[in-house]
């Protein structure tokens, strides 16, 4: 029997879209809503589930003080710098079909912002004798606000993925690469063009391109060839064939649907994603300009799980490779995630007290200081 089901959190936060109780899912990002002090209705989507995570705070409420540092496991990460501000923090997130509950916003970046699942919450309240609900009945109905065409609009513009050129210094080796492997590419059956261009996975690089037939049956097609991301593209069918250059790989680019930011996954690729993330994740938050990791899919090829790294920008990080462990890697740069107000927001009268900063501390087993 098909249905409909909330992941929760098992699946990370992913709506079940077809053949629900059976073998194989099919599971894309919930829809999200807020309405917040400061940015008032916004909507989006969930990108990342099993977010590791690492939120800066300071000692007074205008972002000035003592900088210090906590991490987090299995946070919700949803799209767009613009979703939340400061002074949004405390904002209810629920999904937008039916305004069910879904975390509480706390922090944010130039590109995301970060909350903790209800779930989390409530069971805290719990433990501590303290149990709590939400108030009001069941809803059925979906977010209305975000059917409107200004939210509508915001909401594309958060989840359009930017064209980009990849680098002279980038292209050259990819090149190199793609020449060299050119034959034992074009061998596979449902590749009908090989190309350059850049990685939406992580844009920085340069990427192989794979024009396949939409469709068509798909063999092991590789996520990288010594070194160079690979990236699929589909199209019902291409005007040109065979070894294609830059330009030509942008034109022929242009005959397929643009990409999406977050694409539909199985769950097999979850449960698959779930495994190296597991195996890396302490390794990675311990890398300097690293302040995220969990799990997404992969722009490059629609279908595929990834490993997500959120990046500080500015900050020297180690080489990210376009693998881990058979698991493509995706990239997501921005600039320090952080609670509460910034400096950019009215000044308060308040600071945090040692007392409340040594128990954010306590718990969480990782966590680092810095002078402001």
């Amino acid at each position: 029997m098909r249905r409909t089901l909330l992941l929760f959190p098992a699946c990370g936060l992913f709506l079940c879209l077809t053949g629900c109780g059976t073998t194989t899912q099919i599971v894309r990002p919930i829809t999200v809503a807020k309405s917040g002090r400061t940015t008032g209705l916004t909507c989006s989507t969930v990108d990342a589930m099993n977010r590791a995570t690492s939120v800066a705070y300071t000692t007074n409420c205008d972002g000035t003080g003592t900088q210090f540092t906590v991490n987090y496991t299995n946070q919700v990460s949803v799209v767009g710098g613009d979703f939340s501000s400061a002074g949004d923090s405390g904002s209810l997130i629920v999904t937008q079909n039916n305004a069910n509950p879904l975390a509480l916003l706390y922090a944010d970046s130039s590109t995301d912002t970060v909350g903790n699942p209800v779930s989390d919450v409530l069971s805290f309240f719990a433990f501590h004798g303290h149990p709590v609900n939400f108030a009001g009945a069941a809803r059925t109905a979906p977010v209305i606000g975000c059917t409107l065409p200004g939210p509508q609009a915001a909401m594309a513009a958060r989840l359009a993925v930017q064209r980009v050129t990849p680098s002279a210094t980038a292209l050259a080796p990819a090149t190199a690469v793609r020449d060299k492997h050119a034959a034992e590419l074009l061998a596979y059956p449902e590749v009908q063009a090989v190309g350059l261009g850049a990685s939406y996975d992580n844009p920085s690089e340069a990427a192989i391109l794979l024009f396949v037939m939409k469709g068509q049956s798909r063999s092991n097609l590789p996520p990288e060839v010594a070194g160079v991301p690979t990236r699929i593209i589909e199209a019902e069918q291409f005007p040109q064939h065979g070894l294609l250059s830059q330009e030509e790989s942008a034109a022929l680019e242009q005959s397929a649907p643009p990409p999406q930011l977050v694409y539909p996954i199985s769950d097999l690729e979850v449960a698959r994603a779930k495994v190296a993330h597991a195996a890396h994740v302490d390794e990675w938050m311990k890398m300097s300009g690293v302040q995220g990791v969990g799990i997404t899919s992969s722009i490059d090829s629609p279908g595929e799980a990834a490993l997500i790294i959120f990046l500080i920008q500015g900050v020297p990080h180690p080489a990210i490779p376009p693998v881990i462990d058979r698991l493509r890697t995706r990239v997501r740069e921005s600039t320090r995630f952080r609670a509460g107000l910034d400096g950019s927001g009215r000044n308060r009268a308040c600071s945090v007290s040692d007392g409340t900063r040594k128990a954010l501390l306590r718990a969480q087993p990782n966590h680092t200081t810095a002078n402001h």
